[in-house]
This record gives structure tokens, C-alpha cells and sequence, in this order.
């Protein structure tokens, strides 16, 4: 995936000074002069919206009674683990569920495991080629998309780049910002579109300071899961300032911390901390069945047809880092990533300031 230099796109176009440190905050007060009290308002009335279900709840419980038939959901990373159980959810209730997976073969098995109607799709969040490629087949069927799951993500025990920029960084995040962007004509024009972004509870263990805009390049992230943690709060701080940019659509964003889950995200870790997971983390894991209950729960009830800009925890609203609140922090990671991936976006998808 050819990327530029972090700093040569962090200064092209006269956008940024002293190597992408300063924001242009001239055009973004513009842009947001009464918006910048957005997180507290918008925090206040998130808390209004409290749900009768908690950390035991399962998908299937949080779905109990909808009818999903006539709508269409999008969720990546189905081949295992909380994507799977989503989508099988979703399918069950009567969605037509795209499900992707980083080959056509994961995908098709996956979605030919379940019931209910399911198109496989293949999608590789680090190569933006591909992430197009799987967005221009969604377009091509001519379909709305009433429900996007950001859903698929990956953790790595040390340092890795692609194209030069951290990996967390691009799978977790940046692969996801290449998708909803393609997308959102697709959302916006279903009668109550929802983009989902499944974060997580360890946005907190990124630096106090948060996204290090000065080194993208990952070098300086791995001191106590900051790594991983800078994606998760990306995420959050992506469905911050999308909330702001869909103002005046029907179509919401929420963010969602599914719990500590039995899955196979740690993967690619090694095999002591793998093995100390699975011995110590039945003891207050979630089982996939509950993890994708907050994910199912934001995706699809009712209650949350106008909720937008709000993090749920265990199908609740939760309170979120100050950081992942920070309006000139979202709006300059926006920009940012707009700038990283300009060349995978639809320009007439791009949304106002």
C-alpha cells in the first residue's frame, strides 16, 4: 500500500506548521465556534438514554423482538469472535448482513454459517486498495446501508508500520475512515443510518496528551499499551467529529466498548500472554455471546434512532476519556487522516467542515 512520508502529507497544501503540530484553528473555530461545547451537551444527554440491560446481556437478548427484514448492515471482521456473532444476530433478526473477512474463502464460510441472507465480502484494512475495492462493490449493488460496523481491528506486541505509519494506527482506524467515507451517501440515504465503531475501554492507555500527531510513525507508542490504545481512541475521536459532520441527516454514530471478550484479537501476541489470557481471563471475560450485545444493542434499537456522538458500555451510556470529548482533537485527526488516505476517498463523499 504506497503511503507518503508521514510529515511530507502532514504539510502539503500549507494546512499544517512546524511538521503537522499546529492546526489551522482560524478554520476550525469557523467551522465549530458553537459545536465546541458538543461533548458536554452531548454527554449529558447520552446519559439520558439508559437501557434495561447490562454486563450479562447477549446479543440475541438485546434483539429480542425486532424486525430487521428490508434492512441492510455492513459489518467487517465476520470470520470470528464478536464480528461473527453480529452478524449472525443481525441476519437472524432479518437483516441482510455484508459480512467481510480478509479472504473470500473466511468470508464465505462465515456467512454460509448462519442463518439468514449473507454476501460475503472481502476486505484487508491495511491495504487501502482493497478497502476501496470491497466499498466500490457495496456501491455497486445500489443498496442503503441502514447499519456500518466498524468491528475488525488487530493487536501486535511490537512495533510494525505500514507505509511507514504505525499499524494499529492504519488497520484499526484508518482502514475504517477509508470505508465510512466511501460509504456515507450509502448511509445518509438509508432512513436512519447508523455507523457503529466498536472501540474499546483501553482508549484510556493512550498518552495523556493523546494521538501523538508528531509520531505517526508509531516509535514512541509502546510504553504501556499506548500503541493500541492511540487506535481505540481514534476511533472515538472518528465518530466525534462524523457526529458533527452528519448534523442535519438522519443518519447517527456511536461508539461502543464491547468488554474484555473471549476472542482471537490477541493473536498475534505471544504465546505466554496468550496462554496467561485464556487461564486468567475466564475468571472476568466476556463470552462472545455478551460481547456483541452493546454492538447489536447501539446498531439496532429503537430508542436510539436520534442518539449520535455517544460511548456505550454493556448496552448503557458510559463516560468516555476527556480525551476522546476533545472536539479540536477529533476535528484534527479527521483532517489528518483525511490527508493520509486523500487518494482512497471519493471526493464527492468528502463531508463539509
Amino acid at each position: 500500500m504506497p503511503v507518503e512520508p508521514i510529515y511530507s502529507v502532514l504539510i502539503r497544501g500549507g494546512r499544517w506548521m512546524r511538521l503537522g503540530l499546529m492546526i489551522d484553528r482560524r478554520r476550525f473555530l469557523q467551522g465549530t465556534t458553537l459545536w465546541a461545547l458538543g461533548p458536554i451537551i452531548g454527554h449529558a444527554a447520552c446519559e439520558d438514554v439508559v437501557s434495561r440491560f447490562d454486563d450479562n446481556s447477549t446479543a440475541e437478548e438485546v434483539t429480542l423482538g425486532l424486525d430487521l427484514r428490508g434492512k441492510t448492515a455492513l459489518v467487517t471482521g465476520v470470520n470470528s469472535g464478536i464480528g461473527y456473532e453480529t452478524m449472525r444476530v443481525l441476519a437472524l433478526r432479518g437483516a441482510h448482513v455484508l459480512g467481510t473477512a480478509r479472504t473470500e474463502e473466511k468470508g464465505r464460510v462465515a456467512c454460509n454459517s448462519v442463518a439468514g441472507e449473507t454476501t460475503p465480502l472481502v476486505l484487508e484494512l491495511s491495504d487501502f486498495h482493497s478497502v476501496a475495492a470491497c466499498a466500490d462493490r457495496v456501491r455497486a449493488m445500489g443498496v442503503e446501508i441502514d447499519v456500518l460496523v466498524c468491528n475488525a481491528g488487530a493487536i501486535f506486541s511490537e512495533l510494525q508500520q505500514i507505509g511507514g505509519l504505525e499499524a494499529h494506527f492504519v488497520v484499526n482506524h484508518l482502514g475504517h475512515f477509508v470505508l465510512v467515507n466511501r460509504l456515507l451517501e450509502q448511509v445518509i440515504a438509508a432512513p436512519q443510518g447508523r455507523v457503529v465503531m466498536v472501540g474499546s475501554r483501553a482508549h484510556r492507555s493512550a498518552p495523556e496528551e493523546g494521538i501523538r500527531f508528531d509520531d505517526l510513525s508509531g516509535t514512541s507508542w509502546f510504553d504501556r499499551g499506548a500503541a493500541y490504545g492511540h487506535s481505540k481512541l481514534a476511533n472515538g475521536l472518528h465518530s466525534l467529529e462524523l457526529t458533527r459532520r452528519l448534523e442535519g441527516s438522519r443518519a447517527t454514530t456511536n461508539v461502543v466498548h464491547p468488554g474484555v471478550v473471549r476472542t482471537n484479537i490477541a493473536r498475534n501476541l505471544p504465546r505466554w500472554q496468550q496462554a496467561a489470557f485464556r487461564l486468567y481471563g475466564r475468571f472476568f471475560v466476556k463470552s462472545i455471546e455478551e460481547g456483541a450485545a452493546t454492538t447489536c444493542y447501539v446498531a439496532t434499537h429503537p430508542d436510539l434512532e436520534s442518539v449520535s456522538g455517544c460511548y456505550f458500555s454493556d448496552s448503557n451510556p458510559a463516560t468516555p476519556s476527556p480525551n476522546m470529548q476533545d472536539a479540536e482533537m477529533a476535528f484534527r485527526l479527521w483532517e489528518v487522516s483525511e490527508n493520509l488516505t486523500r487518494d482512497y476517498l471519493l471526493e464527492a463523499q468528502l463531508l463539509p467542515i
